[in-house]
């Protein structure tokens, strides 16, 4: 079975974002841990290097691989801002209409920054994406 590449650390998440050479991607990066951790409750946690994340959730795919990922989450990169977990919600097709300027990945929100998007949406959809991943997509360990 395949190691997942981003695990949970030890790392301080606060210490991380203080680390950030790009002063708008250090700024954006506080405010986006506050505002995830003030919409799920979780504490901030870093997953491998570079991902800032929220609770998690326990997944399992057909072909025996399962592991752990966070259920939101986010890296502040030289070029953008890279959100985790926001595209899976309820109603996350007609949120991300409002978003404001952003580019969809595989799974992820590109955003070069805060000022950008609309708070309002971006608290609805770390909401929704939250609850998907920590109701929904939750599956029990299997041993």
């Amino acid at each position: 079975m395949a190691d997942p590449v981003a695990r949970p650390t030890a790392e301080d998440p606060a210490a991380f974002l203080a680390a950030v050479q790009h002063p708008v991607r250090r700024r954006d990066g506080v405010a986006l841990a506050a505002l995830m951790g003030a919409v799920t409750g979780a504490p901030a946690t870093m997953w491998g290097p570079s991902i800032v994340g929220f609770g998690s959730y326990h997944y399992s795919y057909a072909s025996g691989h399962q592991g752990d990922a966070a259920a939101v989450g986010f890296s502040p990169r030289k070029a953008h801002l890279v959100l985790y977990g926001l595209t899976y919600g309820p109603g996350a097709g007609d949120l991300l209409a409002r978003l404001g300027k952003h580019r969809r990945g595989a799974g992820c929100l590109y955003v070069n920054t805060l000022a950008d998007v609309d708070p309002g949406v971006l608290r609805l959809l770390v909401a929704g994406g939250y609850d998907h991943a920590t109701t929904v997509l939750h599956v029990p360990r299997q041993s």
